[in-house]
């Protein structure tokens, strides 16, 4: 599974590119993912269910997956439909579109995150997947940015799923701990808290659009037709009925659980259909009746019992072949036609017959008509709800909606209309329209997976009763088996065969009398749900700027007074409230002699900090507190820290240097008394301290140090520092590294505000770099240059990265790793641009920060994933020890790839720094110096 979920990764991002070089005919590359994916699913079919893989990730988890037949079920969908919606994409879009890599890549993306969504057997394992659904969804939906209703409509989607999901989210820990385990498949009924049920049917709800969460879908219909026949027929709408049904079996006897959901999807599917009969827009038609058909499959998987759960997996089959198939046909209108206003339409059906007799197809397995799977879904669901009057006359009104509005969607598309009245005659319809033959011609790639998608509805039939026995290994595990129901196209003259026959008659009925009705709905149309949104997010928009406005005032000082203060409540109240009240807390003055004169020196600087009246002053003496905190850590056994310290000290001071040149030579007086800000100093210097005492005395457990010496031993690590970076803590070095490049980037993003291009030039103001005759590439000015410096830096440039590359390689083994490699090559990198300014920085370094810095990441990250497409454990694939002449044996170990990637970010980082903090504001200065 983690190979099929990388393979859509790796197509996902080569998208762009080959879009770029193949135009539409990259569809049929970016289908390949999907379609393997689907033929595995049918290997794992034939192979037996249930099948489960594990891999160990990080801390603990593991990156679980299980195939019951349900998952596969899903797998079907996700992949097969997809593959399809691929295909159809490729005639869809226009030839030469902006836009094809980025949908491409995106539609690919989505299909792999919805795949290890329905595969994961981890509660958080399917969150990570939850939310990458999410923001790939809000990415397709959102296609087009230069549409205001597109940018609107994506946002929407984004924030209704978010603040689902993150409700969901609160209730999977509290499930998880309340259970004692995170694995889907080892869940077991129990009582859980009413929040627990809650904030996870929160986030189901809000995915599949039930009330009072149906606002996103309509919205979203401004996504192109291939994303709705996949995101919001096949797909992601079915996420939180998937999850309805996959928790079903364990919590779905809960009387809260059955309370929300079935009264919840009645009202949806209800709203849904009844808002469908006044739509006159094809796609949104369609998509109000996707909001009704998902309140009718959680009306079934919330009703907890085998015999609805059993309608269920038929009518999820059913809808997601019908409403794809009906939105790819809604694309092939608007493509013929030019538009998707019904009242625009005429006469489609003489002049497609074929689209015609697809769209009647799965129209009528949408109704519920016979022999399709739609009818055999919809009477095992009446059948299954006979226990349940209120529920079951919600059905029978729904279906009747739907019939009501899959005949206004048919007639409206294909039919032909009389000539309105003059006084209402819509705009004149183009000539196409009329059947005259002009309408464009409809390529076979848009025709035949929306004919194979309707014709699926149909084939099915006959085999249903096999579907029913492959279903029930899952439909079996429901506690509460309620009444019989069962898939079938003809059970006899049955009860459930009247409720059928008499909401079809219904919405045959509300059809024909679809005029009056469409005003009735219009009239009882008090509150526009999308209105109501868009006001809420306005008044939090107001909300927002005012407090921001009152707290955010651009002090850094009250932000640092605010986050103090807050360090100092949550230290007391924690000591106070939190602590043992009879908690031995010893205290040791000092264990080794350099550390009370080492302590003096940091007082002593710490003292001198508070008095100091100059800026370059103080940086050096906040500096001497580094590196007194350095020899600490040397005094304490650490060399690995302190070295670290010490470099990381040293580049900061250069940093601190470059940026003090942009202010003035002494900081203005603060705002902030002196008294004040000594108490406030002293404040979090106890509080500090006291809660690392009382952490330290509060122990119970033998401290985790004590397992670090044999797993060192176990990753081939004679340095303990460095197992725990790169191979014991590794994703959380990974996640360092990733934020420390962001922080990077927005910094110096902020300083190339004004600029176009981030390119350092080579040449400026008169000095040629290239084909220069001398060996130094100095542009500082002649007053400002020092010879011997300049050749000092040059000399000892390539000594220096020479040592950082041996500090990476020792890692493992001795003092070093990436990050102090990194950093030592990163001062040496420095000391050129100190020496000779901009030019000779871009003579150090030709490639470009942002380049150091994605390679650096993406080494890192691929590093670690490398040993999961193989089928191990992340960072497990290499450790061997190899004999290099003149050197001796050299340690070689996915840690160290690992580790090379970290140093060059670092090396990136450094240089981003330098070329913003240094070069830019160089060229600032000379710029206003020239201007002034």
């Amino acid at each position: 599974m983690e190979s099929l979920l990388i393979l859509h990764a790796v197509v996902a991002a080569c998208a762009p590119w080959l879009a770029a070089r193949l135009g539409r005919a990259s569809f049929a590359v970016l289908a390949v993912p999907p379609a393997a994916a689907f033929c595995y699913t049918g290997w794992l079919a034939m192979r037996g269910l249930p099948v489960r893989e594990s891999t160990p990730w990080a801390m603990g988890m593991e990156l679980s997956f299980r195939a019951d037949p349900l998952t596969v079920l899903m797998m079907a969908l996700v992949t097969g439909v997809g593959v399809l919606v691929l295909v159809y994409s490729a005639r869809y879009f226009p030839e030469g579109d902006d836009g094809l890599g980025r949908y491409g890549g995106a539609m690919v993306a989505f299909a792999g995150s919805m795949l290890g969504l329905v595969t994961a057997d981890d509660l958080l394992l399917l969150y990570v997947f939850w939310e990458l659904t999410t923001v790939f969804s809000y990415l397709l939906i959102g296609y087009d940015p230069e549409s205001r209703m597109s940018r609107q409509a994506a946002m929407k989607a984004l924030t209704v799923t978010t603040f689902g999901g993150l409700a969901m989210l609160a209730g999977f820990v509290l499930l998880g701990q309340a259970a004692g385990t995170y694995q889907i498949s080892q869940l077991r009924p129990a009582d859980l808290a009413p929040a627990t049920v809650v904030l996870v049917l929160a986030g189901a709800l809000s995915k599949s659009a039930v009330f009072p969460f149906s606002t996103w879908l309509p919205a979203a219909m401004a996504a192109p037709t291939p994303v709705s026949a996949y995101l919001h027929a096949a797909a992601m709408v079915k996420a939180g009925v998937y999850l309805l049904a996959r928790l079903g079996p364990a919590f779905g006897d809960l009387a809260l659980w059955r309370a929300v959901t079935v009264p919840l999807g009645v009202v949806t599917m209800l709203l849904g259909g009844w808002r469908a009969l006044r739509e006159t827009d094809l796609k949104r038609l369609l998509a109000y009746g996707t909001v009704g058909q998902l309140g009718f499959l959680v009306v079934l998987f919330g009703s907890g019992t085998e015999g609805a759960a059993l309608a269920g997996v038929g009518m999820l089959l059913a809808h997601a072949l019908f409403k794809a198939a009906l939105f790819l046909v809604v694309g092939i209108v608007d493509h013929a036609a030019g538009t998707r206003d019904l009242r625009e339409l005429s006469g489609l059906g003489r002049v497609m017959p074929w689209v015609c007799g697809v769209a009647v197809l799965a129209g009528a397995s949408m109704a519920g008509l016979p022999p399709l799977m739609g009818f055999a879904g919809k009477e095992a669901a009446l059948e299954a709800l006979l226990d349940t009057p209120l529920a079951l006359a919600g059905v029978v009104a729904g279906s009747a909606l739907t019939a009501a509005y899959t005949l206004r969607f048919l007639w409206g598309a294909f039919a032909r209309k009389a000539p309105p009245e003059p006084h209402k005659a819509p705009p004149e319809p183009p000539e196409a329209l009329s059947g005259s033959g002009a309408v464009h011609p409809v390529p076979a790639a848009m025709f035949v997976p929306a004919a194979l998608l309707s014709a699926l509805g149909l084939l099915p039939a006959p085999l249903v009763p096999w579907y029913e026995g492959a279903m029930s290994a899952y439909t079996g595990t429901f506690q509460d088996p309620g009444h019989h129901s069962h898939l079938a196209v003809w059970s006899g003259f049955t009860f459930p065969l009247l409720l059928s026959a008499v909401s079809l008659a219904a919405g045959v009925a509300l059809f024909l009398a679809r005029e009056p009705v469409a005003r009735a709905g219009a009239a009882l149309h008090v509150v526009d749900s999308s209105q109501v949104y868009w006001s809420l997010i306005r008044r939090l928009d107001r909300f927002a700027i005012q407090l921001t406005g009152l707290i955010q005032r651009g002090s850094v000082p009250d932000y640092l007074m605010l986050t103090l203060l807050a360090t100092v409540g949550v230290g007391l109240f924690s000591i106070i409230y939190g602590g043992e009240p009879h908690l031995d807390v010893p205290v040791v003055a000092w264990q080794r002699p350099e550390q009370p004169a080492i302590v003096v020196l940091l007082a002593a600087a710490a003292i001198l900090a508070l008095f100091s009246r100059a800026y370059v002053l103080l940086a050096l003496v906040v500096g001497l507190t580094g590196y007194g905190t350095a020899l600490l850590f040397l005094v304490h056994g650490s060399p690995d820290l302190a070295l670290t310290q010490f470099l990381a000290e040293t580049l900061s001071l250069v940093v601190f240097a470059l940026v003090l040149r942009r202010l003035p030579i002494q900081p203005e007086k603060g705002r902030l008394a002196f008294p004040f800000r000594l108490a406030l100093g002293l404040a979090v210097g106890v509080v500090a301290t006291g809660a690392g005492m009382l952490a330290m005395a509060a122990r119970g457990t033998e401290p985790i140090g004590a397992y670090m010496g044999e797993a060192t031993r176990e990753a081939g690590a004679r340095n303990i520092v460095s197992a725990i970076i790169l191979d014991i803590r590794a994703w959380d070095t990974l996640g360092e590294s990733a934020v420390l490049i962001v922080l990077t980037l927005g910094v110096t993003s902020l300083v190339f505000l004004r600029r176009r291009s981030y390119a350092i030039e080579r040449a400026e103001n008169g000095h040629r770099a290239e084909g220069r005759t001398h060996w130094l590439a100095a542009t500082l000015p002649r007053g400002q240059r020092a010879l011997a410096f300049e050749v000092a830096a040059r000399l000892t440039f390539h000594t220096v990265l020479a040592l950082s590359v041996f500090l990476l390689f020792i890692g493992h083994s001795g003092v070093g790793g990436g990050f102090a490699g990194g950093i030592v090559a990163g001062l040496a990198i420095t000391v050129r641009f100190l020496a000779g300014g901009r030019n000779e920085l871009a003579a150090a370094v030709p490639v470009h920060a942002g380049v150091l810095m994605g390679v650096g990441l993406t080494l890192s990250a691929g590093t670690a994933l490398i040993g999961l497409l193989f089928g191990r454990a992340a960072l497990e694939m290499l450790d061997t020890d190899v004999a290099v002449p003149l050197v001796g044996h050299v340690h070689l170990s996915t840690g160290l790839l690992f580790d090379l990637g970290v140093y060059v970010s670092v090396i990136g980082m450094v240089q981003d720094v330098l070329r913003a903090l240094g070069a830019e504001l160089d060229r600032q200065i000379d710029a206003e110096g020239s201007t002034g």
